[in-house]
């Protein structure tokens, strides 16, 4: 019996993924917990494993394409297995799209006959008889959206459509390299590549404002001074995630922002001390995000409504009982919170051995789900690059988040005089559904207590 493989739900935030890479090939035999395909996900390239035996049928989509969760992605089944009922047979004119086209083709090909009926209403009353009795001559009728000029399917991915339709690359007159010749990304960037090494004579000339206004045309002398005037890059899966997630906290959550100035000279002084102990163990250094990271762990655990979601479809601000820190790594893609479990039941050197672990699996996009998802609270860290204060975006569904700057060595005054000292300011970001400022501002002072008599932290 034939087994539907369809694009998994890989991580919480997953909408849709891409099939980066296929490890099996068409005919191959395969066991249940065999990795099939690899899938770029939001947050992380992870494995599709196949959960029974039998033979890889059919691959449903090609490698790059970008497919939504649930839609079928390969077949899998006895060798020799009849699945035309799953992808269709033949290859006659009325074929019907294969799955990974339905969706968007539908909307596509309700658009473009809309479009042909109204055209076609107008030109039936244009074509009236006038005068002698004669008929104006009509125009040829559109070919709708997704087929060639004698009214065939062109099969070709709903990526590919885009990419033809911004670059005005005409699908019908190129062959695909995808499953049974269906037009994917890589035939449409090939198309395109050939278009731009194309000497300039043969490309069509640009048609003919009629506004009345001159075009305005680049002068040839910017040009080859300029070079490319802007390079361009698919955005990625996280980058799109990043962008829908961080948008609908900034407009959805009512922000608010609380700032301390914390004195770092006690902290700074025991991460010294620490760190002689650590180097004669052969331990991981300490650094002062560990001593953050704490700080916040054992604070949280005071203030429930700082360690809390806003859930509005359930009804329900949650206060959680565990303490989950968040903590933000830079990644070439974008930006991921690997998440320190239970921190504040966690000494300094396993903090410390945990977050850097977790940071080189994000920086390799190795992280497995469990490792980046269910954070409490996340804290955010720009001192490394000499920012001394900024606001972070609430990472949904949390109810605040820590964005920390660098330690200024700057003059303080103590008992009257004026002496050298070290400061950090960190602002939090605060859901004003859940926090209130007082509530807010006792939790960051428990946080600047913390640090300036980091000794606390260790009862």
């Amino acid at each position: 019996m034939a087994i539907e493989i369809e694009m998994p739900k890989l991580t919480d935030t997953m909408e849709d993924g891409v099939l980066s890479a296929w490890l099996v090939d068409e005919g191959e035999k395969v066991s249940a917990g065999d990795v099939i395909a690899q899938v770029e996900t939001d947050k992380a390239t992870m494995d599709v494993e196949a959960f029974d035996d039998g033979v890889l049928l059919k691959k449903m989509i090609d490698e790059g394409e970008s497919v939504p969760i649930g839609q079928l992605i390969a077949v899998l089944g006895d060798e020799g297995e009849d699945i035309s009922d799953l992808v269709g047979g033949g290859d006659g004119a009325d074929e019907e799209p294969s799955t990974d086209e339905a969706g968007a083709d539908a909307a596509e090909d309700k658009a473009a006959v809309a479009k042909t009926t109204e055209q076609e209403s107008s030109e039936t009353a244009a074509a009236e008889p006038v005068g002698d009795g004669q008929v104006r001559d009509r125009e040829p009728e559109p070919v709708p959206a997704g087929t060639d000029s004698e009214g065939r399917r062109i099969k070709a991915s709903p990526l590919a459509r885009r990419m033809a339709q911004d670059h005005g690359v005409d699908l019908a007159s190129m062959d695909g390299s995808g499953p049974e010749g269906r037009i994917v990304r890589r035939d449409v960037e090939a198309r395109i590549e050939e278009g731009e090494a194309a000497p300039a004579e043969t490309k069509a000339a640009p048609t003919p404002q009629t506004s009345g206004e001159p075009a305005f045309e680049m002068p040839t002398s910017v040009l080859e001074e300029e070079g490319e005037l802007y390079a361009s890059e698919n955005i990625s899966q996280m980058r799109k995630t990043i962008s829908r997630r961080l948008a609908q906290s900034k407009y959805t959550a009512p922000h608010f922002y609380l700032t301390v100035d914390i004195d770092m000279a006690k902290a700074m002084e025991a991460r010294k001390q620490l760190n002689a102990l650590t180097e004669k163990q052969d331990g991981p250094k300490i650094s002062v995000n560990d001593f953050i990271t704490k700080a916040c762990a054992l604070a949280l655990r005071e203030h429930p409504y700082v360690n809390a979601s806003y859930l509005a479809e359930e009804g329900e601000i949650r206060k959680y009982n565990q303490v989950h820190v968040g903590v933000a790594v830079a990644i070439d893609e974008g930006l991921i919170t690997p998440v320190i479990r239970n921190a504040d039941r966690k000494g300094l050197g396993q903090i410390s051995k945990e977050t850097r672990e977790l940071a080189g699996r994000a920086r390799n996009r190795e992280l497995q789900p469990e490792e980046f998802e269910g954070s409490t609270f996340t804290t955010s860290n720009l001192g490394m690059f000499g920012i001394e204060e900024f606001t972070a975006i609430i990472n949904p569904p949390n109810a605040a988040i820590l964005a920390i700057g660098e330690i200024r060595d700057v003059p303080v005054v103590e008992d009257g005089e004026v002496v050298p000292g070290k400061r950090m300011k960190v602002t939090l970001s605060c859901d004003h559904r859940v926090v209130d400022g007082a509530v807010g501002a006792q939790f960051l002072q428990d946080v600047q207590g913390y640090l300036e008599d980091p000794m606390n932290m260790l009862l």
